[in-house]
């Protein structure tokens, strides 16, 4: 069996592998990835392909690469896709009930501004500060789904 490597600095692919106590070989047999390309990978000399990270997601049961990837290492994803951050289940859903709380409060504005199907300039803070209230429910979603692929990733819950 194959030595972990001692690198200080791993990158989520490296860290995940060795989670699972898997040599660079085994890893390729599960993934169908080459053992060299998944050295390149790990050692950030090739960035991945996006059906690698898929492969290497659902065999290192690490759901969270495919969030890693998107918003730190794909064009498109770094652009439109927000990183998110693992986090308790009792966390995630404070945050979210903490952010549609304020979104209710927001509602009957949010109908004020959008009626006239134009937004003025007297209501352009105020729309903005809406839009900011939306992205922290997006957030909240997208950590708790997160959790729960990690959950089922990992056999804590089954999967529907």
């Amino acid at each position: 069996m194959g030595k972990k490597s001692v690198r200080p600095n791993k990158n989520l692919y490296m860290k995940s592998r060795e989670a699972l106590d898997l040599t660079r070989e085994e890893a390729a047999e599960l993934t169908g990835i080459s053992a060299d390309r998944l050295e390149k990978i790990e050692n950030e000399k090739s960035l991945p392909h996006p059906d690698e990270v898929l492969m290497m997601a659902k065999y290192y049961k690490t759901p969270s690469i495919n969030n890693y990837y998107c918003s730190h290492e794909c064009p498109i994803g770094q652009q439109y896709v927000p990183a998110i951050a693992k986090k308790e289940l009792s966390q995630i859903v404070l945050e979210m009930l903490a952010s549609l709380n304020n979104m209710n409060r927001e509602k009957e504005r949010l109908i004020e501004i959008t009626a006239d199907g134009k937004i003025g300039e007297d209501e352009l803070e105020d729309f903005h500060n809406i839009q900011e209230q939306l992205s922290k429910i997006s957030a909240s979603v997208e950590s708790l789904r997160l959790w729960v692929e990690e959950m089922i990733a990992k056999g804590n819950i089954s999967g529907v």
